[in-house]
């Protein structure tokens, strides 16, 4: 639920409260949130600048830097994480979590480019593919830095636990449902091999997704989303994976559509706008192959399909009706911590 100041004075003038506890109320609701993520513009700049930082050590370093070789540029990484893991420790004890939650992961995003420098010092890195192309190609050998970037995000979140240090872990999971299929099936064919990386990205997706899942149940009385980047990249990883498979079969097809208006439906009760955007574009991608495919000479289809949104709409007028009795009855039969963290979703 959104509030504006706007809502309490309107509680205001119809008498719930009185104009003095609506200012006061405001008051204390904007402070109690200064902590927390949102589109104001001091949380713009801090985002703004953590990004461009991360983005300098990361997707934006260019093959001048490979002239450091393998002990200089681990030299400059080290620096980097320990100027990082400096400013994260004073801004914490400014309270200023936002900040601090951004430089941890800066320094987490430098693990990567540390562990390769020092690959290449030890004369153990098997090609002379360069560190900028980490974010470009799919490749085994990412796979060492990829866990040693897991292990780094694992270490300073327990330190720290502030959900945004899960976003480098979450890319970091995502680079690594790519690069494991090179590394597990590099010796398949080329046709095959494609069709291994669609299963693995499938599957590897849906147990963070699941992961995430457990994620938001353990933290359900917490303030903090620490979930979100799990599902973000979890979500997006399986239905990659899923929306990347072809086949002749309508069946196949028609069981597409039901994940995907499967996944509109778990967004909508957990509260997670990506489900919900991928299902949706599932659900419009097949609906347009119907529409040139299947239906592609058919004048009915139009017709039947404005008829089938409308009856949508209305079922959605019915369920506002009856939403709150029937997420009532829903969340009775949910188990404990399920329930709880639905009726916390839902703000029953």
């Amino acid at each position: 639920m959104q509030l504006e100041s706007q809502d309490l004075q309107a509680a205001a003038q119809a008498g719930i409260v009185t104009p003095a506890q609506a200012d006061s109320l405001w008051t204390f609701l904007r402070e109690r949130t200064q902590d927390q993520p949102g589109f104001r513009a001091t949380h713009i700049l801090y985002y703004l600048g953590g990004l461009i930082a991360i983005g300098a050590m990361t997707l934006f370093m260019n093959l001048g830097w490979e002239r450091y070789g393998g002990w200089g540029l681990f030299g400059i990484s080290i620096a980097y994480a320990l100027l990082g893991l400096g400013l994260t420790e004073m801004l914490l004890k400014k309270n200023l979590r936002i900040p601090a939650g951004i430089l941890a992961a800066f320094t987490i995003a430098l693990t990567p480019l540390a562990v390769y420098a020092l690959q290449i010092a030890l004369g153990v890195w098997p090609d002379a593919t360069p560190y900028r192309d980490y974010h470009v190609y799919v490749k085994w050998h990412w796979i060492v830095m990829e866990l040693a970037t897991l292990a780094t995000g694992a270490i300073l979140f327990q330190r720290y636990r502030i959900p945004f240090l899960l976003m480098p872990v979450a890319v970091t999971l995502w680079y690594m449902s790519m690069d494991l299929a090179p590394f597990l099936f590099d010796s398949l064919d080329w046709v095959l091999y494609w069709e291994v990386r669609k299963w693995v990205s499938l599957w590897f997706g849906l147990i963070i997704t699941l992961i995430a899942f457990w994620v938001d149940l353990r933290s359900r009385h917490s303030r903090d989303d620490y979930a979100f980047w799990l599902y973000l990249f979890g979500v997006l990883a399986f239905w990659g994976g899923l929306s990347m498979m072809r086949s002749d079969s309508e069946l196949n097809k028609f069981i597409y559509l039901c994940i995907n208006l499967g996944m509109i439906g778990i967004g909508a009760t957990l509260s997670r706008r990506i489900f919900a955007i991928c299902g949706g574009i599932g659900v419009a991608m097949y609906l347009g192959h119907l529409a040139y495919d299947l239906f592609k000479d058919s004048l009915l289809f139009p017709f039947v399909l404005t008829f089938i949104g409308l009856a949508v709409i209305g079922l959605g007028i019915k369920w506002q009706k009856y939403e709150g009795r029937i997420q009532q009855r829903m969340l009775r039969l949910m188990p404990g911590a399920l329930g709880e963290l639905l009726a916390r979703r839902q703000g029953v």
